[in-house]
């Protein structure tokens, strides 16, 4: 297992990945980032939680008008291999945001 760092909206996150996926991975935190920024500068000051929510159905709404708004006919392994891994790692980051909100 390999640990890259990620920053987005702002914090810095050590999140963990197999060997071989940390550019890909390095990638889809850019991106991630990016919507973040996107529903902030859209929506003005909004929680840490909730941007990325919104960056999350910004990324939603992207994938669907790439696929005419239906899901892609056949998916390849490796893709969703690593959309599984990512859901997991969205799941643990905000799990890790609402304990960090119940603690405030």
């Amino acid at each position: 297992m390999s640990e890259v760092k990620l920053t987005i909206a702002g914090r810095t996150y050590d999140v963990r990945c197999r060997d071989g996926e940390e550019d890909n991975l390095q990638r889809a935190g850019q991106l991630v980032d990016q919507k973040c920024r996107e529903a902030l500068a859209g929506l003005g000051t909004l929680s840490e939680s909730r941007q990325f929510f919104f960056a999350a159905l910004l990324l939603a709404d992207q994938m669907l008008e790439k696929h005419d708004g239906a899901p892609p006919a056949a998916v390849d392994e490796t893709v969703l291999s690593r959309a599984e891994g990512l859901a997991t790692w969205l799941e643990s980051l905000a799990d890790s945001l609402e304990n960090d909100l119940e603690q405030a």
